[in-house]
């Protein structure tokens, strides 16, 4: 379905009505029921609260569902304008109040918002499967599609017709009665267990503490890390101790210059035993189910498996093609990480360890391999790193290619204290959009760093509708008299959500169904991690990183250090990566709708694969809440995929100047504008002149 587009797709049990109150009170006292007031018509934050939530949602089912009655009791014979256009113009009031709330329920959480979440899963989840299962609405966008041939379309009219009907074949409306109450069942239970698998793994992330009682165990650990970890303490009410969590601000500065191995060794089992605990937030059983669940219902809807019914609507097309992209990856990838093993052992050894390297060791003896060999500290780069310069360094490179600008607006609600907002204009001060920012962990956020579309571009009834875009991220944070200072992969990963964001402001269509990041998963990352080129490049590194005391940009001499270091630890990189994307897509693939048990399960995939055992997936089965909870079941393997097309992309850039503005012109109304009004082949090769080739790749990593 198109409109409850964030994270949940949903079905349930009750439609909710205003009888017990008057409608024009719970209007006035509900934010959602009016336009809002606000410049832009942002979100007021400071006047929704918890209990809006659940009122607007049954009311914009209400309303959406009394929508969808007017259209398909129009007495006119079916065309595009009556039926496609109008259904894109039903749910606004869902869509508006799903925005809020799954952004907050992801970022702001806690167990009142939770419970709501709960509540709201399966009446979404009815309301998805009463509209793509009403027979009454199919046979009007069916009457359209079979008319496509002869009706006078533009391409994005084509693109949205063909989605539509797509969505609705894939969603059961060719299925009989007694197979459409499977589906609802099936999707019933998804909705739940996913959301769940979810709430477990956040939970787990925030019940774990590392507490250190003595200095002595702080030893190799920078002053900022121990600053920030004595902070943490005596906020959770352990005054004159440290404490390490499981958030990864928090937990790799550990594994990597922490010298008692024993400790690291606890964080890092910690942290790769979330959801397999066996107590109340176990994911095992719930994981089982769901990948069952999802074999069943491809195989009801007429698909092999699972990732034959995801892979259909991406650039990957088949299962196939996704393996042998994996499989083109891993031979060289794991002869560089077992090459990479071998000289970590070779650093235990000199030392006089007397032991085999682990898992938790990597980080450590990889940090001194590469200070030994490149004479680069990841301690001595953050000083550079100053999270607001790195960010306003983003902002540089949008201006520099698309010449754009971010003005800061401190007068716009917000629903966090760390949260910063940005208008965006063009250069002439045309208004694009409003871009949010919320980069501190803190225990109510999930891990990770994502964008989220407050409101999604669009043209409606001939108006634009500005986009309000959010960034939120995990990096780390002010300690002390220090400002947030960030590593290098931090660094990247925020102009990597950023690539997101502009994807979301930049985007030029008329449907929200096809605009912005409303892309297939495998084409979604291009945007985003082609930006991560212009975070490492030489030329813009001296733009943005300079010394948060001094001012100095980073030294010639630190950014050939980095550069000589470029290709350090890829096999690792890679390796853990790409043995997560072939779990997901193992999961994924099993055509026997039977309940597996995961522990066996995940250890039979890497034995299959060959992984090291000083390596460990990326992700394991129980805490893999990219596939599990959120939108990549088969489409975890689309970063390495999106690679492949942005380092050929770059090369463009390369080529005639990485601030080129006819090259930035072309990939802004190319790729960026276009969302998925086209197909993302036909879009790339309009931006390249051809297909992509994977050497480029396979050269940026050091792999061939």
């Amino acid at each position: 379905m198109k409109k409850v587009i964030l994270i949940v797709l949903g079905a349930g049990l009750l439609i909710w009505s205003c009888s017990s109150q008057p409608k024009e009170t719970a209007d006035m006292n509900n934010p959602f029921f009016i336009e809002y007031d606000t410049e832009f018509q942002v979100p007021p934050f400071d006047r929704i609260h918890e209990e809006h939530y659940l009122p607007a949602f049954k009311e914009g089912i209400r309303r959406e569902q009394t929508e969808i009655s007017v259209l398909i009791d129009n007495p006119d014979p079916p065309t595009f304008d009556n039926t496609l256009d109008a259904l894109e113009n039903t749910g606004d009031l869902l869509t508006k109040v799903s925005a809020v709330f799954y952004n907050l329920n992801s970022s702001l959480t806690d167990e009142k918002m939770q419970e709501i979440a709960r509540q709201v899963s399966p009446l979404l989840s009815k309301h998805s499967d009463d509209i793509l299962l009403n027979e009454k609405l199919f046979a009007r966008i069916k009457s359209v599609y079979e008319q496509k041939e002869e009706i006078d379309l533009t391409p994005e009219q084509s693109m949205l017709l063909k989605k539509y009907y797509r969505d609705f074949v894939r969603g059961g409306a060719n299925l009989n009665a007694e197979e459409k109450n499977q589906l609802r069942e099936i999707n019933e239970e998804l909705a739940l267990l996913t959301l769940q698998f979810g709430e477990n793994v956040l939970k787990e992330d925030n019940a774990f503490e590392l507490v250190i009682e003595d200095e002595v165990d702080l030893e190799g650990l920078p002053e900022s890390v121990v600053t920030g970890a004595a902070e943490a303490a005596a906020e959770h009410g352990h005054e004159g101790r440290w404490i390490f969590t499981l958030h990864k601000p928090s937990m790799i500065p550990f594994l990597t210059y922490s010298t008692h191995r024993d400790l690291r060794e606890k964080i890092f089992t910690a942290y790769i035993n979330r959801g397999n605990n066996d107590n109340e937030q176990d994911n095992k059983r719930i994981l089982a189910q769901i990948a069952q669940l999802r074999a069943k219902k491809a195989r009801l809807l007429g698909y092999k498996t699972h990732a034959h019914f995801v892979l259909e609507k991406n650039m990957a097309k088949l299962p196939e093609n996704v393996y042998a992209l994996l499989d083109q990856l891993w031979k060289p990838a794991l002869k560089r990480a077992k090459d990479e093993a071998q000289g970590l052992q070779e650093v235990i050894d000199r030392e006089g360890g007397g032991f085999s390297l682990q898992p938790w060791d990597w980080w450590y003896y990889a940090e001194k391999l590469k200070q030994a060999r490149f004479d680069l500290d990841d301690a001595a780069l953050r000083p550079y790193f100053q999270l607001e310069n790195v960010r306003k360094g983003a902002f540089a490179v949008a201006e520099k290619l698309y010449g754009i600008r971010f003005i800061e607006r401190s007068d716009l609600p917000k629903y966090h204290e760390d949260v910063d907002v940005f208008e965006v204009r063009e250069a002439d001060g045309t208004h694009i959009g409003v871009y949010y920012t919320d980069y501190y962990p803190r225990a109510s956020k999930r891990g990770g760093a994502w964008m989220n579309a407050l409101r999604q571009q669009r043209k409606k009834n001939g108006r634009l509708v500005t986009p309000i875009i959010c960034n939120v991220g995990n990096f780390s944070k002010p300690t002390g008299d220090l400002p947030a200072l960030i590593s290098f992969e931090e660094a990247a990963t925020l102009f990597h959500e950023f690539g997101h964001a502009l994807h979301g402001l930049l985007s030029a269509c008329t449907y929200p169904k096809l605009s912005g990041t409303s892309v297939p998963r495998d084409f979604v990352e291009l945007p985003s991690q082609i930006m991560e080129n212009w975070a490492m490049h030489p030329d813009v590194l001296k733009m943005y990183a300079v010394h948060y005391r001094t001012g100095e940009p980073i030294p010639q001499e630190l950014i050939d250090k980095i550069k000589k270091a470029g290709h350090f630890n890829q096999g690792f990189i890679t390796v853990e990566y790409l043995a997560a994307s072939y779990l997901d897509m193992d999961w994924h693939t099993l055509a026997d709708p039977t309940e597996e048990d995961p522990l066996g399960f995940e250890a039979r995939v890497m034995k299959r694969i060959g992984l090291i055992p000083e390596i460990i997936s990326r992700y394991q089965s129980p805490y893999f809440s990219h596939i599990f909870s959120g939108g990549y079941s088969s489409g975890y393997y689309s970063y390495i995929w999106a690679e492949v097309l942005d380092s050929d992309a770059f090369e463009a850039f390369k080529a005639a100047g990485i601030f080129n503005r006819e090259t930035a012109r072309s990939f802004r109304e190319n790729i960026l504008a276009k969302g998925g009004t086209e197909e993302p082949m036909t879009l790339y090769k309009r931006f390249r002149g051809a297909e992509p080739k994977v050497e480029a790749l396979l050269n940026k990593r050091g792999l061939n």
